[in-house]
């Protein structure tokens, strides 16, 4: 159990402040909030298999959807008919920085 404590000490003390300097920009604050909420199913970085099988890679995301036109979906509540997939909804500034971390990872 110590170790485990002292592992997660170690990581945290070294991926803290990478992702605290990436969230100062609204692309690098809308990783962290991908990686926080969606990075359990989807693979949410610009490489990577999702762990969910039916969990799209979000850097295909526009071969199906405009970026642009999710944002109102991750206002109002995304969801979808995939029965074990949370509900989520995002303040309009998340949204915004979400957009633009989406936009920077997309692959035609």
């Amino acid at each position: 159990m110590c170790r485990q404590v002292l592992v997660t000490m170690i990581t945290m003390s070294v991926v803290a402040p990478v992702l605290a300097q990436e969230a100062t920009t609204p692309a690098g604050r809308g990783e962290l909030l991908l990686t926080r909420n969606c990075a359990r199913c989807h693979a949410v970085g610009p490489t990577g298999a999702s762990s969910h099988p039916a969990a799209p890679p979000f850097r295909t995301l526009s071969r199906k959807y405009k970026i642009e036109g999710l944002a109102e979906a991750l206002a109002e509540g995304l969801s979808t008919g995939h029965p074990d997939m949370p509900e989520f909804v995002f303040a309009p500034e998340d949204v915004g920085a979400i957009i633009d971390y989406l936009q920077s990872i997309q692959q035609q």
